[in-house]
Parts: C-alpha cells; structure tokens; sequence
C-alpha cells in the first residue's frame, strides 16, 4: 500500500507562494516575465560565453536583474548555466545598468580674427 502526501490549505506552503506567482509573496511582480525574457534572450547569453562578445540586451540585462536580485537567483542554473557564469551575467548587467554614458568634451570656438 502506498501512502498519499496530504495536500494542505496552509497559503505559505502553497505552489503559488512558493513560486512567488502571486503579487502579496513576491517582492517584484515582475518575476514570471522576466522569466520568460530571459527565456527569449537565452541565446545572447550563449553567445557571450561562446564568442567571447560583450554585449547583452537591455530587455536581457533587465530579466537578468530582476531574476538575480528580486526573484529566484538560482533560475540561471536552471537553464544551464554555472553559478560562476550566472555571476558573470548579473555583474555585467549591474555594471552596464550602473554606467553613465560618456561626457563629451567641451569644445570652445576659436575667435574670429576680422
């Protein structure tokens, strides 16, 4: 005979809780579609390791953040990538989100001689 695991009503053990898919458990509502983002850019991720190219999306950097700070930081290991790669990702996206674009220099016009 085999036992049957009973089901219960508590809502902090619920699927839904657990899996943050409901807005009063998650810090960020947001966790579901920046999954399925990342799902989308999965191959700039690749394509990162594989050819060494530095550049990600801002829609891939931002699922990024939002799974690695906000949601489920070991999600990237789902997918198949390290702890070491998935630190790699979220450092680039943090550093690239942190950065300010360049400053041009000023220029002064050169005076006129009549």
């Amino acid at each position: 005979m085999t036992d049957a695991r009973l089901v219960t009503s508590n809502p902090a053990l619920s699927l839904a809780v657990r899996l943050k898919m409901d807005v009063e458990s998650s810090s960020n509502p947001y966790c579901w579609d920046s999954l399925f983002q990342l799902q989308a850019c999965t191959g700039e991720a690749i394509i990162f390791f594989l050819n060494g190219e530095t550049y990600l999306g801002p829609s891939c950097c931002q699922a990024i953040r939002v799974i690695e700070h906000d949601c489920w930081p070991e999600m990237l290991g789902s997918l198949g990538f390290t702890t070491e790669e998935g630190d790699i990702l979220k450092g680039f996206c943090d550093a690239k989100a942190h950065s300010s674009p360049p400053t041009l220099p000023s220029i002064k016009p050169n005076k006129l001689i009549p």
